[in-house]
This record gives structure tokens, C-alpha cells and sequence, in this order.
């Protein structure tokens, strides 16, 4: 049985055919899960992990929440709009340094309330224990999310997730063969992965990585692996996990983090144009191109049905308005 949670968004989120795409592509129908409509300070997938982060939070009766990302983060945008909900103080450890002007999420992170601490070459939440304990010092009472809110505790929002799809494509008369979705945190891959063998779905996961770092020693497949193993307990699953079931498409990050390519500039320009739906140019333009790319080169088999998890993550795109319009 899952934890409680904190109504945050508004769910189920659309599951919907590409229809002009799906024209492009005549050998696959396309289909989009819209996590950018969640409503909490213009949506995203994070939603789903923070409704559980924030019923913990109440239940433990903190007053301050605590987490770290990049300036760009959408976690951190969508921490600070769930902590403005419930009336929690915010601190928000980002990346980089204090820019001259704020854009994008960071601006909106700013606006929504959240004390934000710029933090160099740390992005990751490298400096969030010791943020912890100068607040807690300060009479405080803290709770801190991990990084991307992946941990076991966030990978159950798509545990959650799943279930819905599952009921979508039930009342659609609809199976789904292939899912393709940005992968950074690992907590959302994590989670797919346990709903899919919790509820029973036949579906393969294609998650497109994002970030080429890991954390510390540790790559982004082996924390995904921990969390399989930990949630495989949880849930009491007969299946024994292995790196094969946490791996990432790789290739799609090589420029790194955040750094905006001819890739993410037409993935993005293509459902825009095609389907009139924004994506971002971080993770799920990013993501998107990986779809586009195996479409384009046949590594999907024919005839089947491919559907592309929308993360969200639109304010990025006025951030990196130069890069979009070049």
C-alpha cells in the first residue's frame, strides 16, 4: 500500500493521439501523456513526486523544505509553488551564480516565494546538509528533498502514474508498445519501472538520459538500480532486478547538461508546429529528439504504438529564447 499524499495537480493528466505526427510517421501511431498540464506553477511531472514529499513534510510537522537543482530546475520551480500552496518556508540551493537579471524558471522559482542560494559548481545538492543544519541551528524545523525528489518516496508519484495510464489505455481499448520519456534524477525512470511491474503493464520503457553526471562515483544507472532493488522490497515484487533494467539511451546527452543543440531546437520546432504543444529544451526536447531519431531510423518495430511522457518545463524555453531563435 502507498504512503498518503497531498492533492498538488490536476489528474489524470490528457493522454492524447498525435494525429499530424502520427501522418509523418505512417508506420507508427504516436500518442502524448501531457505532464506539462498539472497545473502546479504551469505543471510538470514533479508534481506527482511532490504530493508525496509534501503529506510527509505536514505529517512530520516541518516548517521549512529544503532541495537543489540547476537554475532551470523544474523540480525547484514546482518545490517552491508546492510549498507556497501549504504555507512552508522554501530554500531553494541552485546552481551557478547569481545572475544580473531572472529568467525563466528561476524567475518564477523567485516570484513564488523560495530563498534561493546560489551555489557554484554544485547543483546537485552537494551543499543541502549543511543548508540544513544552519536552519536547523536557526530554530528551524527542516525536511529536505533529494535531489530531482528521487528517492523511493518521489518514484511512487508514477508508480502512481502507471496506474492511471494503465486505466487510460483500458477505457481507449488501447496498448501502448513503447514509452519515451527524459531520464536526469532517475526517481521518474524508477518509477515507471515498478508501476509497470507493479500493475502489470506490458510496455518497454525508452528513457532518453539527459545529464551525462551521475552522482559522485555512482552513474545514473546504478541509482536507478537502488531504487528498482529498494522499491522491488517495498512492493514485495518476485522480480529480481539487474543494471539491464535501469540503463539509459545514451548519445542524446553528449553535449551536456543544458546545452541547447540543432537536436532539442527541432524537436521542439516539430511538435510545435505539427501538434501546436510546447516542450522544453532541457529534458523533454531533448527526449523528444531521442523518439524522432529512432522513428526516423526504424529502430522501433512497425506498426506499433509509441507514446512520449511530456515532463513539462516551459518557462525554460524564454530563458533560452537566444539559442531557440538562431
Amino acid at each position: 500500500m502507498l504512503p498518503k499524499k497531498y492533492a498538488l495537480g490536476f489528474f489524470p493528466t490528457p493522454l492524447e493521439r498525435l494525429d499530424n505526427l502520427s501522418k509523418k510517421y505512417p508506420d507508427y501511431n504516436l500518442f502524448i501523456k501531457r505532464d506539462d498540464n498539472t497545473g502546479l506553477a504551469s505543471g510538470g511531472n514533479k508534481t506527482r513526486k511532490l504530493q508525496y514529499f509534501i503529506h510527509d513534510v505536514l505529517e512530520q510537522d516541518c516548517d521549512t523544505v529544503i532541495t537543489a537543482g540547476a537554475q532551470q530546475s523544474n523540480h525547484c520551480r514546482q518545490t517552491a509553488a508546492a510549498c507556497a500552496k501549504v504555507g512552508i518556508e522554501c530554500h531553494l540551493l541552485l546552481g551557478g551564480k547569481r545572475p544580473k537579471t531572472y529568467d525563466g524558471n528561476l524567475l518564477l522559482s523567485h516570484l513564488l516565494g523560495a530563498n534561493i542560494h546560489f551555489t557554484g559548481d554544485n547543483r546537485k545538492g552537494e551543499d543541502l546538509k549543511s543548508l540544513k543544519e544552519d536552519l536547523n541551528k536557526a530554530g528551524k524545523k527542516v525536511y529536505d528533498i533529494p535531489y530531482g525528489g528521487s528517492n523511493l518516496l518521489g518514484s511512487f508519484g508514477f508508480v502512481d502514474a502507471i496506474k492511471e495510464l494503465k486505466y487510460q489505455l483500458s477505457e481507449m481499448n488501447l496498448k501502448i508498445d513503447y514509452i519515451f520519456f527524459a531520464s536526469s534524477s532517475g526517481g521518474t525512470q524508477a518509477g515507471l519501472k515498478l508501476g509497470i511491474d507493479f500493475h502489470g503493464l506490458d510496455v518497454k520503457l525508452i528513457p532518453i538520459s539527459i545529464d551525462k553526471l551521475g552522482y559522485g562515483d555512482m552513474t545514473l544507472d546504478e541509482a536507478v538500480l537502488e531504487l528498482l532493488e529498494e522499491g522491488g522490497e517495498f512492493f514485495e515484487l518476485k522480480k529480481q532486478y539487474s543494471i539491464k533494467d535501469a540503463m539509459l539511451i545514451r548519445g542524446y546527452d553528449s553535449e551536456g547538461y543544458g546545452v541547447v543543440t540543432i537536436n532539442e531546437r527541432k524537436a521542439i520546432k516539430t511538435l510545435a508546429e505539427s501538434e501546436g504543444i510546447l516542450l522544453d529544451p532541457v529534458y523533454s526536447g531533448r527526449a523528444f529528439y531521442g523518439m524522432l531519431d529512432h522513428l526516423n531510423n526504424s529502430k522501433l518495430k512497425k506498426n506499433t504504438n509509441v507514446l512520449f511522457w511530456h515532463t513539462g518545463g516551459l518557462p525554460a524555453n524564454f530563458y533560452y529564447s537566444e539559442e531557440l531563435t538562431c
